[in-house]
């Protein structure tokens, strides 16, 4: 008795997500809003209850006034520092990354230069900040230097830990069909080292601002190249409160953005083949 193979539309398609599913992703994105929309509204009413002056605590209607009053002013300023995070961050990616794929070629080269990167994340920048400032004639360099210190480690260790985890039967089947190591490298562990990759470059992306914040802090310059930090000082300077408010907001939504974006590409790259990504959509 022969068995015909069915033809491709006699299959059950798979079943779509069910209505309890369906109610977890409306919660995932309504929930948080609500928390935050009642946060912010009880804000508002007990400032406006028990009369906070504005120089104490301002209100969220203040903040959000001062932020279009003074938009000119700070969105010049967030240029600034978006400027030095991407540069950091660009620079950590490929510094980071290339440097990662040096070590797994030669065990010797990781074993002499990765307790200098270690000694470089453990060091703290505002520590180091002031040093760089002096001996680099630029403050746009220095700045991009420190912020790059920060975000330069979680790329290497993720990157180097991910190309190392390929599965050693397939590096043995690799090494059994004469395959080179430069085509090991390109055919498997790259895409093996490419989840652990991203979430090192998620993780980067926020340290990236944080340590271009830190590292304008500890310059404290002044002038038309000035980033938000500046602004932050300048409004502690001036008991300008809500402009302060208005520029830890902005900081605030950068590092929202920054880490949704990377957790997008993360989503985009993955969500086809890796475990991860096929939980989550599942």
């Amino acid at each position: 008795m022969t068995m015909s193979r069915p033809d491709d539309d006699e299959f059950i398609p798979l079943p779509g997500l069910t209505p309890a599913q369906k109610r977890e992703r409306i919660a995932r994105l309504v929930l948080p809003g609500l928390i935050l929309g009642f946060a912010v509204l009880a804000w508002e009413i007990g400032v406006t209850v028990n009369e906070v002056p504005h120089y104490i605590l301002p209100a969220p209607s203040l903040i959000a006034e001062t932020l279009i009053k003074d938009w000119g002013t700070l969105y010049g300023s967030l240029l600034v520092t978006l400027q030095i995070t991407f540069s950091a961050l660009i620079v950590a990616t490929l510094g980071g990354a290339g440097l990662a794929i040096l070590f797994t070629q030669s065990k010797w080269v990781e074993i002499s230069f990765f307790p200098f990167a270690v000694i470089l994340q453990v060091t703290p920048v505002i520590a180091i900040a002031p040093l760089i400032l002096i001996y680099v004639d630029t403050v746009q360099v220095a700045l991009l230097i420190c912020a790059w210190i920060v975000a330069f480690f979680p790329i290497l260790s993720n990157t180097t830990l991910g190309l190392n985890s390929a599965d050693h039967n397939l590096r043995n089947l690799f090494e059994l069909y004469g395959a080179t190591r430069w085509q090991t490298l390109l055919h498997l562990r790259l895409p093996a080292a490419m989840p652990y990759f991203l979430g090192g470059l998620k993780i980067a992306g926020g340290l990236s601002l944080i340590g271009a914040i830190v590292a304008e802090f500890a310059a404290g310059s002044a002038g038309s190249g000035s980033g938000l930090a500046y602004r932050i000082l300048e409004s502690g300077y001036r008991l300008n409160i809500p402009r302060m408010f208005a520029a830890l907001f902005m900081i605030s939504i950068t590092g929202i953005l920054i880490f949704m974006s990377f957790s997008l590409l993360n989503h985009v790259l993955l969500r086809r083949w890796h475990e991860s990504a096929i939980k989550r959509e599942n």
